[in-house]
């Protein structure tokens, strides 16, 4: 390859390394073994989220060493480092989880500080657990260099007393255990057998459903996203993604020319297909306002309507994305989704071919499995997509709901049971308080007053464990694990920190959820819900200073995916 091509490859790291006034800057990289063949080649950033605080990540470094020697072997220089991971699943139910949503913005801070300031020409970034893959695509948008995503995988399947299990099982057995259904015997032997090794949790929950989407964006290589995390093709396609990032970087192809209005709604798409996490409303909105496009929640709610669900996969079905695997992956979704006409084909991948040509190309299994994990499109499970928008006097700016209930449908009125914060309602069900046909309604939880937007999987799981799988509803302004089964509903805006409705919900208020009327309301005479207001007083902050003090003042509104915006257009 001549000069001038090297040189347009190296357009940002010749200007960290690049003539005499540099030498300083060679003399700290040969203090850590770069050469002077190193220096002519293009810089990649390889950001590795590795870490020892969950098994969703703890293998990845194993998979980063892979990425590099892809992206050496295709004659870059390939240069690592890392970015924060909070585990959501060991953070739950407790004041912990207030960190999660908060480290989607650090994870992106961090890779759009350390990128630019180094001047690297491309990047590839490894992740796993839940706030990884939005994170860096958030970065990846911000920098807009040539960037190739890696999905770490997912955790294989534990077994308990014949049948598949994982995490979830554990966090619905405490309710069955507190509920004297379960024993301590067998909620102990389940604990030992649920997660048998590194990966993210097993099911279609949040993790595994942006794997899913990071394909469907078109900025990872497709079919990389369901590989498990311990199977012997994960270290081949690690290096597969080091070469094809050294590739993005010839072709000149930056993530804004992928992540368009086209692929948010191919995203879209695939998650209400799904049933994937109501976490992904969020994150995709996140991610297209940092691509400066303007996307809104009667977007998800119109797509969804359009949309047959198709996915029988866990927690609404009865497959792990382990299964997914063996009968073809991602690009199984998106053949079938494709040949029915419901994605924009042409949308641009990482490969410089369109969506459209990679799924083509991509060569799949046939085997009658495929059709009980992900339904044919003319004979789904349901015909209208698993994701649903309410609003209502309740939720006047919106709210997410995720439909698991086999009818694809979700109707449901009852007694409110009004909590100020996640652990006075645990308390509550835990001790058995919490009966078959109310609301369970749980404020100050949103982006701002969590601060954080906590996820309620120790909640609801209890509720579930407890055999209300279907006669008690929530209601929250927080948010779920994608692991959330039930008449849950989710992401209510505008939250009770800035005086919404739901701040104002007393206990015996009649709530009314109606997946069919996208409908979130109270019943109340005309002008209740304003007399409230006018006793109504914000609760004093829990944090002065710090991070979490800094995010509940920058986070917007999950109407808004919760981006911490600073300049509005």
């Amino acid at each position: 390859m001549g000069d001038q091509e090297n040189d347009r490859r190296r357009a940002r790291s010749r200007v960290t390394v690049d003539g005499p006034e540099r030498a300083p800057h060679r003399s700290m990289y040969r203090a850590m073994g770069l050469t002077d063949q190193d220096f002519r080649q293009p810089f990649v950033g390889v950001a590795n989220l590795a870490t020892e605080v969950t098994p969703c990540n703890f293998h990845l470094d194993l998979v980063a060493a892979e990425v590099k020697t892809g992206v050496r072997d295709a004659g870059g220089t390939p240069i690592e480092f890392p970015a924060i991971t909070v585990s959501d699943a060991i953070a739950m139910g407790h004041q912990g989880m207030k960190g999660s949503l908060i480290s989607r913005e650090i994870i992106a801070d961090s890779i759009e500080v350390v990128a630019f300031a180094e001047g690297f020409d491309a990047l590839a970034a490894v992740g796993g657990c839940d706030k990884n893959l939005p994170g860096i695509l958030m970065a990846a948008v911000r920098l807009n260099i040539p960037t190739v995503v890696l999905y770490g995988g997912t955790m294989m399947p534990g077994h308990f007393q014949g049948r598949a299990v994982s995490v979830v099982d554990v966090f619905e057995a405490v309710g069955a255990h507190a509920a004297g259904r379960l024993s301590d015997q067998d909620l102990d032997a389940l604990e030992r057998a649920a997660c048998p090794g590194p990966g993210t949790c097993g099911g279609l929950f949040t993790a595994n459903t942006m794997g899913i989407l990071v394909e469907t964006l078109g900025m990872a290589k497709l079919g990389t996203s369901a590989v498990p995390a311990v199977h012997p093709d994960r270290a081949r396609r690690a290096r597969e993604v080091g070469a094809q990032v050294m590739e993005t970087l010839a072709l000149g192809i930056r993530p804004k020319d992928v992540i368009t209005r086209q692929s948010i709604e191919n995203g879209i798409r695939v998650a209400a297909a799904l049933g994937g996490s109501t976490n992904s409303v969020l994150h995709l909105m996140a991610i297209a306002g940092e691509a400066g496009l303007a996307l809104t929640l009667e977007d998800f709610d119109r797509i969804s309507r359009e949309t047959p669900h198709i996915g029988n996969l866990k927690p609404g079905g009865e497959y792990l994305m382990a299964d997914l695997h063996r009968v073809g992956g991602v690009p199984l979704i998106l053949r079938r989704l494709l040949e029915a006409g419901l994605l924009h084909e042409d949308a641009m991948t990482i490969s410089g071919k369109t969506l459209g040509e990679e799924i083509r190309q991509y060569p799949l299994p046939t085997t009658e499995e495929a059709d009980r994990i992900v339904y044919p499109v003319e004979r789904p499970l349901h015909p209208d997509g698993a994701l649903a928008i309410l609003r209502g006097n309740l939720a006047p700016d919106g709210a997410a709901l995720k439909i698991t209930d086999p009818s694809g449908a979700v109707e449901f009125t009852g007694s409110a049971r009004v909590f100020d914060g996640e652990e006075a309602a645990f308390a509550a069900i835990s001790a058995g308080l919490v009966q078959s046909g109310e609301v369970v309604v749980i404020r100050y939880e949103g982006p701002q007053g969590g601060p954080g937007m906590r996820e309620m999987l120790s909640v609801t799981a209890a509720i579930v464990g407890q055999g209300h799988v279907s006669d008690v509803a929530m209601v929250t302004d927080g948010r779920f694990s994608g692991a959330t089964r039930g008449p849950m509903v989710g992401h209510v805006s505008p939250e009770a920190w800035v005086g919404g409705p739901i701040a104002l919900i007393q206990d015996g208020d009649t709530i009314t959820i109606n997946s069919r009327k996208r409908e979130l309301s109270v019943d109340l005479p005309a002008g209740e819900l304003d007399r409230r207001r006018e006793t109504w007083r914000r609760p004093e902050p829990q944090f002065r200073g710090g991070a979490f003090a800094k995010y509940q003042r920058l986070f917007s509104s999950a109407s808004r995916g919760a981006r911490t915006t600073i300049w509005e257009d």
